[in-house]
């Protein structure tokens, strides 16, 4: 028998509950946005000496090194930083970053900018526009900035990271922002004898692979290891991400990162990893530090061929034959 009574204080009762969550939201949003505000004005010490990268790899010799320490100087230094992807408040920042209501808690001037990991220079132009409303005109001048702070390469040096900066700024202010993130966490790592191991350039292309073809940091490295591993015995990559930077490159491409068709492997292009042997002649994507680290660092492997599950399970093969036949056990066909 329906009671009145009892509709009400469930109605009650779903009320406030319902109210407690969306308190408790709130305050989680407030939260994230004074988390990241507090450490953006964090003065770092001028007398402070960042770590240099570890190197395992050696591009000349043709050798990897198992180094232990790696997997320490990642959690020490890297996978507890503010600006970590495995940072909670980070990933609530960059799914409302583009909501002006969410930029305008806590300060209605200020605005926070996260570049997310694996992104191309379009989805980054794209993005930071957006939220600084910036014209057509002002996400060129953006580009044409990195271009001229870093002419050697025009991919891999919008470098990930949440910043934060005032609603009205120019591309100028926004770009020296982030190069100095960039010099910060990457290039004063990168040290002389980093270099003499693994040029710079080549470690930001191998980290930008990394970062669209792999999961986590140990995946990282498995996967730099197999990158190697080809890059030693002159064999082709054939990375499908490189495939996607083509595809998604195309103004016909409603996607930056679309999926790869068998016939993509012969498309003409020298980020063709398929066709062309070697690395290609740029990053695909802006890495994070994560992947440059796993880029330096390679778990040693005899492996050659690797693939991803649906549940994102690594499988790797020392030749074709054992990775045709791992492939046709997950999905009942290889090729």
């Amino acid at each position: 028998m329906f009671s009145w009574q009892t509709f009400a204080r469930t109605l009650v009762g779903v009320t406030i509950f319902l109210s407690i969550g969306t308190t408790f939201a709130f305050v989680l949003l407030i939260q994230s946005k004074t988390h990241i505000y507090e450490y953006a004005t964090k003065q770092v010490s001028k007398e402070t000496t960042l770590a240099p990268f570890p190197v395992s790899v050696d591009k000349q010799s043709k050798t990897i090194i198992d180094t232990p320490s790696v997997d320490s100087f990642f959690i020490d230094t890297l996978a507890q930083a503010p600006s970590s992807r495995h940072n909670w408040w980070n990933k609530v920042a960059a799914f409302f970053a583009d909501e002006t209501w969410y930029q305008n808690l806590a300060s209605p001037v200020g605005r926070i900018v996260v570049i997310w990991p694996g992104n191309r220079k379009e989805e980054v132009v794209k993005h930071v526009g957006d939220v600084l409303h910036w014209s057509e005109a002002e996400r060129i001048a953006f580009t044409k900035h990195f271009e001229t702070e870093a002419s050697y390469l025009e991919e891999g040096v919008y470098f990930p990271g949440h910043y934060v900066t005032h609603r009205h700024a120019k591309p100028h202010e926004m770009q020296t922002l982030i190069s100095a993130s960039f010099k910060e966490q990457v290039l004063d790592r990168y040290t002389p004898e980093v270099s003499a191991k693994v040029p710079f350039s080549d470690a930001l292309i191998i980290a930008s692979l990394i970062e669209r073809e792999a999961s986590d940091f140990t995946n990282m490295r498995e996967v730099s290891g197999v990158i190697w591993n080809r890059l030693f015995i002159d064999m082709p990559l054939q990375l499908d991400a490189s495939l996607q930077y083509i595809k998604g490159s195309s103004p016909q491409q409603s996607k930056w990162w679309p999926a790869v068709l068998p016939a993509d492997k012969f498309q003409d292009s020298p980020f063709n990893t398929y066709k062309y042997k070697g690395l290609p002649p740029a990053p695909i994507a802006n890495p994070s530090v994560e992947a440059i680290l796993a880029a330096l660092n390679p778990i040693p492997t005899d492996c050659l061929f690797y693939f991803h599950a649906k549940n994102s399970t690594y499988h790797c093969s020392e030749n074709y034959e054992e990775h045709v036949q791992k492939l046709r056990s997950v999905y009942g066909r290889g090729s």
